[in-house]
């Protein structure tokens, strides 16, 4: 896995405890992105969540690419039973969530206070740093205008007294333009800072959000959970709830694995990229691929198969000092690429091409990296048509390069079927039966947790625990069963260990 640019900052939140949402089978991407790009350390999962404890600042956090949201931990306990007690007794455990520990809560709206106010100086910081760079431009402007003016002086003289009082107008006005807006948003950096700040007066609005799965999901409604809580936190802490625009924000997820409560710490997911026009391909799973593929200075990098362009976006994004290609055979796809890429000021770093993927205009083993979406659906049944694109991916590609796959079920069984029907020559000439450093991750296995993960989600990563076999010179390498919502999808990696006929 390629390293992530990044690195630990300090901050008032020094050791807060944080939890982000991912996608299911995207757990160990975000694991490793944060003790990459955040120094994380205690970092654990649950199914759907991992945990993490770093003293990075707002600047840092929002700069996570394999999260969906990222929260502030208040609290994290094992599950209700709500089998065995009635609803009046389960409602007590939920009030006791706040009632028996308010310290935590505290504590927790305090560091989501501090970051807030660090944040909003520097806002502040940056604002102040910038007006005397446009002062100075601008005194630059009107020595210009009169050095040009210079050698008609006398003539004009009337006319230029007129052009610099008019001038002197115009900056006067600018100026209390320019205060006005920065002074609105800096209000607006610290109005929830201000509202932390009369929590002793009582005046901090809330509203609590709350979802919950399995039994839990089947006795109560996230409704009354909601509603129990926000009572329970009025009495405690004399907090007001504001459904519409509240200062604060509480999340609580009730399952049969956990409870976890927190604070969001970004009102706009993680996930929804600001720099992406239009959306093809999940973000997230589009960096969690590029992520894989050991990106590197100078390397050539293709997406055969390109779409909208998701895939090259993130990876542009992340590592820039790259030669990017996208090709595609739909003009529709590529306008809404080409359309992408100007949105992300990236025109000029990715080259789109309309070409097969069956037969790229791209000499033999010219390529480093290969990254693609392999399309599954309705709309495109490859059928056989996945071994000859393989095999094209395949000669383009250098020696050593890697290939990074989106693989549906069904293209995962035509490729093992395909595979094991002619079984493969090594450069010896001897049947290749092991698939070298085949590695297909399960979370359960390869990272440290705390707590178990669901049953579903080992059973999830099952299939791809199946051992896959080389594609000709391809060697498959690593391997992740991953949810794209209504369905799975398979992760694979691998790398071009000779040239074919070898």
């Amino acid at each position: 896995m390629a390293a992530v640019p990044g690195g630990r900052r300090s901050g008032p939140a020094a050791g807060a405890r944080f939890f982000c949402t991912a996608g299911r089978g995207l757990e160990p991407f975000l694991m490793r992105e944060v003790r990459s790009r955040l120094a994380a350390t205690q970092v654990e999962y649950i199914s759907g969540k991992v945990f993490f404890t770093t003293c990075s600042d707002l600047n840092m956090l929002k700069k996570l690419k394999s999260a969906e949201r990222l929260f502030l931990l208040i609290k994290k306990q094992l599950p209700f039973n709500v089998s065995s007690v009635s609803k009046g007794k389960i409602f007590n455990e939920m009030q006791r969530l706040t009632n028996d520990d308010p310290e935590s809560w505290l504590n927790a709206i305090s560091i989501w206070k501090n970051l807030l106010e660090l944040d909003a100086k520097k806002v502040k910081l940056s604002q102040k740093n910038a007006n005397p760079l446009k002062r100075k431009v601008g005194e630059n402007d009107i020595i210009a205008k009169k050095l040009k003016t210079a050698q008609m002086q006398e003539i004009q003289e009337n006319k230029e007294c007129q052009m610099e009082k008019q001038i002197e107008e115009e900056t006067l006005e600018q100026g209390n333009f320019t205060t006005k807006r920065d002074k609105s948003q800096e209000e607006l950096q610290n109005d929830v800072a201000e509202a932390v700040d009369t929590q002793k007066q009582n005046d901090l609005t809330f509203r609590v959000s709350c979802r919950c799965s399995g039994a839990i999901a089947k006795t109560f409604t996230a409704q009354e959970v909601g509603r129990v809580i926000g009572i329970a936190l009025m009495k405690q802490f004399g907090w007001k709830a504001d459904l519409r625009n509240p200062n604060l924000e509480i999340f609580i997820h009730l399952s049969d694995i956990y409870c976890v409560v927190g604070i969001p710490v970004f009102r706009v997911p993680l996930a929804s990229r600001a720099y992406i026009k239009t959306a093809g391909l999940r973000s997230t799973i589009a960096w969690a691929m590029a992520s894989l593929a050991e990106i590197k200075a100078g390397a050539v990098v293709l997406d055969p198969m390109c779409g909208l362009g998701t895939i090259l976006l993130e990876a542009a994004k992340e590592w820039p000092d790259v030669y990017y290609m996208g090709a595609d055979v739909s003009d529709s796809q590529l306008l809404g690429a080409c359309d992408n890429l100007k949105a992300a000021g990236l025109k000029d770093k990715i080259e789109l091409l309309k070409a097969s993927v069956i037969e790229l205009p791209l000499p033999s083993e010219s390529v480093n990296t290969i990254i693609s979406d392999i399309p599954f659906g309705r709309k495109f049944k490859l059928g056989k048509d996945i071994k000859h694109i393989i095999q094209e991916m395949e000669r383009v590609l250098r020696v050593g390069g890697t290939i990074v796959l989106l693989l549906s079920e069904d293209h995962h069984r035509r490729l093992k079927s395909c595979e094991e029907s002619s079984v493969p020559l090594n450069s010896k000439g001897s049947r290749t039966d092991k698939p070298g450093s085949t590695e297909c991750l399960n979370p359960e296995e390869k990272a440290a947790i705390s707590e178990p993960a669901s049953s579903s989600f080992a059973a999830s990563n099952q299939e791809c625990l199946d051992r896959m076999p080389p594609l000709g010179s391809l060697v498959p390498v690593e391997g992740y069963r991953v949810s794209l919502g209504k369905t799975d999808a398979l992760i694979y990696k691998y790398k071009k260990s000779h040239s074919p006929g070898q």
